[in-house]
């Protein structure tokens, strides 16, 4: 009898399981490195998810997810490359067809070099040692940005396309280093950014009644107090405590909690005929993330936040127990806090610690909801509008303007390198012996800059006259997209330091690997020949 929940599975062995894994890694890198540097060419994707059935990418994770082969092993071998791209965009935010063009050069460099006397897991050792030694010297390699550098930073990472680099520079400039950019769909054919200097909130005002600025339907305040709670407010006697001073006082305030709708009736139509300065929005976002915006908006304001989960008593609240905005811009759909003044000891050591925390997440959601909080304490959060003439034409721009903000966030933390693959091609000079390990390095460093000249149409060897140019000057080499040789960093080559440490260090973790495997499981397809 047949075990409940028995599956047979399909074995492969030594040569034939790592020639169907090369085949798999060669499909998938045929794929996406040809999107890769300023010639790289767009891919068309048939896609269920995206409206009209398709879509047109030259952002290279997103070509890698949508990659899916019919033989197993060779499918195998995609998910591994996966790995390495989507881990190198959620850690640096770019940089993913990089690591798979270095995760492929690694693993047929292996295939080549790697004879039966050796000893692959040595290799593979002295590889990853390689590797860590490479990672310090891109660090040490590394230059801090200037504001004059981010229009290169973000145009190279945008195709080369100076109208977003600039959008992107201005925004980050405005915003400061601690601050945070996102992007957002427009709902028209132009592309720009908006910046805020203040905590943003995905909450509108609950009645249209606490409008004040009718021409821009907002409600806006100045010198504004704070009550936060997570508790809802059923009865306006809840919070008599505080409506009274405020009252007596002439004072305006802005409840950041779920009131019921009587308690919303009261207070809108109290501003409507008596005058009173109220206005509220819901609780922001939802689950644990609404309660981490809500400490931190009461640690900007400096308020008490009054919680369930902490067991507060919203009725013990007292006026001391207010925060304090020196101005709220409440719409229809957002809220935007703003607090004047410098940037507190405990601000600072708030940042840290969220900074810490962020360096333990995996998933870029998490990673991007922590640095949006980060800017809501310390910096401006700005969002760049991409807009188009079609929904084809939107979803490609949205990528590579994607691409860009990460990579200027990236270069913003580590510094940045020369670009073009000159870096990692530079750095193979240190690798010169006979041994196996060496013969590899060298051919995975030279792969991005030979991958994006043979996407420029052009020859690695001629270009670089067989890597005597390479060895000119430690900045020198060849811009693709003008046909010079010059200083990379004087013609504005660049790329985040981040971005390369983050694609070679995933490229290294996945390809050896897929070296040191020498059998492979899966499950049995029906009507599979023996």
């Amino acid at each position: 009898m047949q075990e409940q929940g028995y599956i047979p599975k399909d074995l492969s062995f030594d040569e034939q399981a790592r020639t169907k894994l090369i085949s798999g890694i060669s499909k998938i890198s045929n794929a996406v490195k040809s999107t890769l540097g300023p010639q790289g060419q767009t891919v068309l994707i048939e896609s269920t998810q995206h409206t009209q059935g398709l879509t047109v990418t030259k952002d290279g994770v997103t070509v890698a997810k949508s990659i899916f082969l019919i033989d197993p092993i060779e499918n195998l071998a995609v998910r591994m490359m996966k790995q390495a791209s989507e881990k190198t965009a959620n850690t640096a935010g770019d940089g993913t067809t990089t690591a798979i063009v270095l995760t492929e050069a690694l693993v047929k460099a292996g295939q080549k070099y790697i004879k039966d006397t050796d000893n692959t897991i040595q290799v593979v050792r002295d590889i990853r040692a390689a590797g860590d030694t490479l990672l310090e010297k891109i660090k040490s390699e590394a230059i801090d940005v200037t504001d004059d550098m981010l229009k290169d930073i973000a145009t190279i990472s945008a195709n080369n396309d100076s109208e977003i680099g600039e959008i992107i520079a201005k925004a980050y400039n405005e915003v400061g280093k601690d601050g945070i950019v996102t992007v957002e769909r427009s709902q028209t054919d132009k592309t720009y950014s908006e910046v805020t200097n203040g905590i943003k909130v995905d909450r509108g005002y609950t009645s249209t009644m606490f409008i004040n600025d009718q021409r821009k339907d907002e409600c806006i305040m100045d010198g504004v107090k704070v009550l936060l709670c997570d508790t809802e407010i059923t009865n306006i006697l809840q919070i008599e405590n505080v409506l009274k001073p405020i009252i007596n006082a002439g004072e305006k305030l802005l409840i950041i909690g779920n009131c019921s709708q009587n308690v919303i009736n009261t207070m809108a139509a109290n501003v409507q005929r008596n005058g009173l300065k109220f206005c509220n929005i819901m609780v922001p976002s939802f689950g644990y993330k609404s309660h981490e915006l809500m400490q931190d908006i009461a640690f900007s304001v400096g308020a008490k936040y009054f919680s369930e989960k902490t067991g507060d008593d919203l009725s013990l609240i007292r006026p001391e127990d207010l925060g304090y905005a020196d101005k709220i811009i409440v719409g229809k759909d957002n809220t935007i806090i703003i607090k004047n003044g410098e940037i507190t000891k405990e601000t600072m050591e708030r940042v840290t610690e969220l900074r810490l925390q962020q360096e333990t997440l995996t998933a870029k959601h998490e990673r991007d909801f922590v640095n949006e909080r980060i800017a809501s304490l310390v910096g401006g959060i700005g969002c760049i509008y991409v807009g188009a003439t079609s929904d084809i034409e939107q979803k490609e721009k949205f990528d590579r303007v994607d691409d860009s903000v990460c990579a200027v966030r990236s270069a913003l933390q580590e510094g940045i390198v020369a670009g073009g693959g000159l870096l990692l091609a530079k750095l193979a000079k240190y690798y010169n012996s006979d041994s196996t390990s060496d013969k590899i390095m060298v051919d995975v460093l030279m792969a991005p800059l030979t991958q994006i000249l043979l996407n420029a149409g052009l020859d690695a060897d001629e270009i670089y006259n067989n890597d005597s140019l390479l060895l000119s000057g430690d900045h020198f080499g060849y811009n693709v997209v003008t046909g010079e040789y010059g200083d990379m960093f004087e013609m504005g080559v660049i790329d985040p330091a981040k971005v390369t440490s983050q694609a070679l260090s995933n490229a290294i973790s996945v390809a050896t690997t897929i070296l040191t495997t020498n059998a492979i499981i899966t499950h049995a397809r029906a009507g599979k020949d023996d």
